[in-house]
């Protein structure tokens, strides 16, 4: 038995129908034998897709806690279990500190442990049963148990199962929309041979598994199954793509990575000293301060804080129209720096929409948006009634009665029932104030000639047709003709039918002048990225015989050209705006032509009249370095394959831009999950392209990833925001705790671990949580995206935390030294600590307050404009007191009580905090140094 391994998938569609089957060892009439079966699933195994085991929920959880500070503060909490029960007390400090290391590594898991569900929603394409001929009978088996070579039958309705060679079409039109990503159906023809570079959308005489028939019927030689597909082909793509970490979860990674090490570097100065200088008989005494600082450094609640902050920015999301699959992507959106988006849905609207009508007397464009039935002619710069010229009244006519779909109303909005293109002729003839339903009762269809992909036109027979006298003014033959023959397709294919043309009311002979004219008008539309029809029309006494089209619709009598375009969004120019006044890069990668994506590009903004485009076969040939280069330059790409989309966002990537991709379709997939924020269509989107994606668009439309993108700035403004109001508090902790035992005449800190949690999670997280809500800046979209590459410290945040962290610990210190020397004159000689600890968490309330803004004064803003800070600040107050005067959280967390008058000290020093930030902001308005979030 020869090598029967499939060639590769481009090659078949450029080998005839028996080179194929000879190929194959199969025979058209009685397909494959019995054991041929046998043997090639043996060979080729089934037909389905193959999932590669990713990491099982065990690993998942295991990978929490490899997290640099949860492992510090793990070892933290066995070292202070073990001081605690050698001291006979009740490792109280270890148990809070194991429950916030088990309760951050849980929240990280519920965020990563999302399974993914991108290759069940492909494996749910195929179809469950095929009719297939065996051993020349016809058998229905399922779809896993086709074999290269068997002999497949389709019919409408019929999903395909595996990829296949046509050896017959008749009438044979499929919906490859999830693979190619182009809305029209695909008519197929069995006989062409294509040239090897013909891109997968124009590959006529091949079907794929995952596509549907429209209508017609074909048999297919099986050549490809399982992985081999098209589809099998993505889903390799789509586990091949590793998930990369978001920017966020980079920033924080480097932001542990600092804290530990200066914290470890700090403890080890702290222990190493005190050895020195005390002997070790301190050394116990010293690793208990060292606890306290490792403590103080790890900012134990701000995963939750991110957490939270994240899942508001996705409520807010989704009252702009956008659904946060993943919750690090609320922030990614705010990196964004280049938005690739497809055409068709996003910044169209689907809906063709007739522009421009060119009879041999007029040339008009037509007005008026989507599909509502309201519009006008204008001809000459001035507004006509179509209905009174002769030429124009019987295109409209045609257009509206050689047509299957129907206008109507659904829901309060116009919609088309049919073809998209054929509803735009059918939108045109309304505007124009023709009846759809009383010509279509009046002029009966008596002969059907259907549309072919041989003829490429389609045509009608129709009675009755002094009824068309009431609405238009008919030339001569028309009104005196019993029937008369409508028909519409293309141009070129058309044209060729006739042998006169209508101008005004005069049928004129076409002589080779009118031609030229007639296809130069269809070029010129064409490149304004217009999709044209032709139509003709001819006079009859008789109705012609229903088998022979050919000879019915010669000498027809040609009436115009129409022009239409899907129709753009109109919010979408704004949206375009918006994004190149806020630094971020639109581009466009679509499946349609490239003339209509240079002409909506151009129109949109996206592209200008000089601008490069780059087609599917020009990605083909360049490899990824040099498309690496021109990538950094082109904004369109027009006919794309599925390999070319992920090419591209790679290419970008590499380039260090954060991109956002589009798709709705099964083969955007891999493009989804290779970009940082993958973007699928709510409203056409297939399951597979949302499974992949981080962020669906609940009403497919582009402004709406701008508005996201809106959304995703404020949440990086509100996480840096309080990140550095946590870090700051926390560096004040940490000095104070290192520089007490120097300070003062005893080896002792003012704060135990449990106290410092508490200010960690509790007096340092509702304060941050009410940051995380603090509103947009008026000019967010006018400023450039931040560098993707920028640390979590950068642009001055790491400064502004060692400042107030310094200052912080200059206030915290010198209130412990004025504390303790006032608490040993009398009363308890421990209160110094219960005053340090209420003066860093005053402190604490008076740095939220000022840090709403880098540049407003407190004064000068509303404090209704976030009136959560207030009550997280007023909220954590009463907390802080009742660990002073409740007797049961003052014996559990080791307090004492204060008098008013130590009290009012505390306040007092703690207010100092808050001037120093309001006096930065005066200082840098005076000097002109603007600071930003």
């Amino acid at each position: 038995m020869t090598d029967l391994s499939p060639a590769p998938a481009p090659a078949w569609h450029t080998i005839g129908i028996d080179e194929a089957l000879e190929k194959l060892e199969s025979h058209g009439s009685t397909g494959l034998s019995a054991q041929a079966v046998i043997d090639r699933r043996r060979q080729y195994g089934p037909n389905e897709l193959e999932e590669t085991g990713g990491r099982p929920t065990w690993r998942i959880l295991l990978d929490q806690f490899t997290n640099i500070m949860l492992v510090m503060l793990m070892a933290v909490a066995v070292v202070s279990a073990v001081l605690s029960l050698r001291a006979e007390e009740f490792p109280k400090d270890a148990i809070a500190i194991f429950a916030i290391v088990i309760l951050n590594g849980v929240l990280g898991y519920l965020q990563e442990s999302r399974a993914e569900k991108a290759l069940a929603a492909l494996k749910q394409m195929a179809s469950p049963s095929v009719r297939v001929r065996r051993d020349g009978r016809l058998q229905e088996v399922p779809s896993p148990d086709l074999v290269p070579g068997d002999i497949m039958l389709l019919e409408a309705g019929d999903q395909v199962a595996a990829d296949g060679r046509l050896l017959e079409a008749s009438n044979l039109q499929l919906r490859e929309s999830a693979l190619t990503g182009e809305a029209q159906g695909v008519n197929k023809q069995a006989t062409r041979t294509l040239a090897a570079d013909t891109a997968l959308a124009d590959r006529k005489n091949l079907v794929y598994a995952g596509t549907e028939v429209v209508q017609g019927r074909g048999q297919v030689l099986v050549t490809q199954t399982g992985m081999g597909t098209e589809l099998g082909r993505i889903a390799t793509m789509l586990q091949g793509v590793e998930t990369e970490p978001t920017p966020l979860q980079q920033r924080m990674t480097q932001l542990g990575n600092v804290l530990v090490t200066g914290s470890l570097t700090l403890v080890a100065l702290v222990v190493g000293g005190g050895v020195i200088f005390g002997g070790w008989q301190a050394f116990e005494r010293l690793l208990e301060v060292a606890l306290s600082m490792a403590v103080a450094v790890v900012p134990e609640g701000l995963p939750a804080v991110i957490t939270v902050t994240l899942a508001i920015g996705t409520q807010r999301m989704v009252r702009r129209h956008a659904l946060i699959r993943r919750l690090p992507a609320v922030e990614t959106l705010g990196s964004v720096t280049t938005i690739c988006s497809d055409k068709t849905g996003t910044l169209t609207q689907n809906k063709m929409v007739v522009q421009q009508v060119r009879t041999l007397s007029q040339a008009l464009t037509v007005t008026g948006e989507g599909y509502a039935p309201e519009g006008e002619f204008v001809g000459g710069g001035q507004p006509i009634d179509p209905r009174q010229v002769p030429d124009v009244g019987l295109l409209l006519v045609d257009g509206l009665l050689c047509n299957d779909s129907v206008l109507q109303k659904e829901a309060g909005d116009w919609a088309i029932m049919g073809d998209p293109t054929e509803g735009a002729l059918v939108v045109m003839a309304a505007k124009s104030g023709l009846d759809r339903h009383r010509l279509g009762h009046e002029l009966q269809r008596v002969v059907e000639f259907p549309f072919s992909s041989e003829r490429k036109r389609m045509s009608v027979v129709l009675s009755g047709v002094e009824a068309l006298g009431v609405d238009l003014t008919l030339p001569g033959e028309v009104a005196q003709a019993t029937y008369l023959m409508l028909a519409k397709g293309s141009p070129e294919m058309l044209l060729d039918c006739c042998t006169s043309g209508l101008k005004g009311s005069d049928p004129l002979p076409l002589n080779q002048e009118m031609r030229s004219h007639i296809l130069a008008n269809n070029t010129e539309m064409a490149a304004q990225g217009l999709r044209v029809l032709g139509f003709a029309y001819r006079p009859l006494d008789t109705v012609p015989p229903e088998g022979d089209p050919d000879q019915a619709e010669k000498g027809l009598v040609w009436l115009g050209l129409v022009g239409m375009i899907d129709a753009l969004r109109p919010e979408v120019r704004v949206a375009v705006q918006r994004c190149r006044a806020a630094g971020i890069r639109p581009m466009m990668i679509t499946g349609d032509h490239q003339l209509t994506a240079m002409a909506i590009a151009q129109d949109l903004g996206i592209a200008d009249a000089q601008a490069r485009s780059l087609s599917g076969a020009d990605l083909e040939a360049m490899d990824q370095t040099e498309l690496e280069a021109v990538v950094k330059q082109v904004n369109i790409y027009a006919r794309v394959s599925p390999e070319h989309k992920l090419r591209i966002v790679k290419a970008l990537q590499k380039d260090h831009q954060i991109v956002a991709m589009t798709g709705d379709g099964v083969n955007d997939a891999p493009a989804l999950k290779q970009a940082e924020i993958g973007i699928a269509m709510g409203i056409t989107g297939t399951d597979v392209s949302k499974e992949a994606s981080d962020m669906v668009l609940l009403d497919d439309n582009f402004a709406t990833i701008v508005a996201a993108t809106e959304e995703g700035r404020v949440v990086y403004t509100n996480i840096r925001r309080f990140v550095k109001y946590i870090l700051g508090s926390n560096i004040g902790e940490l000095l104070t705790i290192a520089l007490s035992p120097l300070i003062l005449p005893i080896l002792d800190v003012p704060l135990t671990p449990l106290q410092i949690l508490w200010m960690n999670l509790v007096t340092d997280g509702f304060p941050a949580l009410a940051l995380a809500v603090e509103p947009a800046e008026p000019d967010v979209m006018e400023q450039p995206p931040h560098d993707p590459q920028e640390g979590i410290f950068a642009r001055g945040l790491g400064a502004y935390m060692v400042r107030i962290g310094v200052v912080f610990a200059v206030i915290s210190i010198t209130m412990m030294v004025w504390a303790y020397n006032w608490s040993q004159q009398g009363g308890d000689p421990e209160r110094w600590k219960t005053m340090v600890f209420t003066t860093l968490c005053l402190a604490q309330m008076g740095h939220a307050i000022a840090v709403r803004s880098s540049t407003r004064l407190t004064v000068e803003m509303s404090p209704w404009s976030n009136p959560f800070v207030l009550a997280s600040v007023m909220l954590t107050l009463v907390l802080q007191l009742m660990l002073i005067y409740v007797t049961p959280l003052r014996n559990f967390f080791g307090t004492q009580l204060l008098s008013p008058l130590e009290l009012l000290i505390c306040f007092g020093f703690s207010t100092l905090l808050f001037v120093w930030v309001e006096a930065e902001k005066i200082y840098r308005r005076l000097t002109g140094k603007v600071a930003r979030d």
